[in-house]
């Protein structure tokens, strides 16, 4: 019974994989053909260079997805010995950060001089 569901699941992942490329690539060809000519004078695009700009900027500002699951690991890795640590040593770490990060420790306010 399993294997009948597998055998079902992959060609619709596929079939739906397909139907949001081509809806994203139609909805990113609309936009751009709507605003982008009429505002500044640039060409129109066509439905693969509409879909060659998503994958573009998914590769930009979205990256590949590969990073989540190392990015939460150190995430909870940072949270955990966050919660190890006594006030002490975390203001420690905070210096240390401040330093590297060029920022430098925290001053001291400068004393106003006296008016006579």
């Amino acid at each position: 019974m399993r294997k009948r569901k597998m055998l079902w699941m992959a060609p619709l992942a596929i079939a739906g994989m397909a139907l949001f490329a081509w809806i994203g690539g139609e909805l990113v060809m609309h936009l751009w053909n709507w605003l982008l000519p009429p505002l500044f004078g640039w060409r129109q695009v066509t439905f693969w260079q509409a879909l060659g700009l998503l994958a573009l900027c998914r590769i930009l500002f979205g990256g590949l997805g590969t990073m989540n699951a190392a990015s939460s690991r150190a995430r909870r890795r940072v949270s955990e010995r966050l919660g190890q640590m006594s006030p002490e040593d975390r203001e420690v770490l905070r210096e240390a950060l401040r330093s590297r990060w060029g920022r430098g420790a925290p001053q001291d306010p400068k004393p106003e001089p006296e008016k006579p």
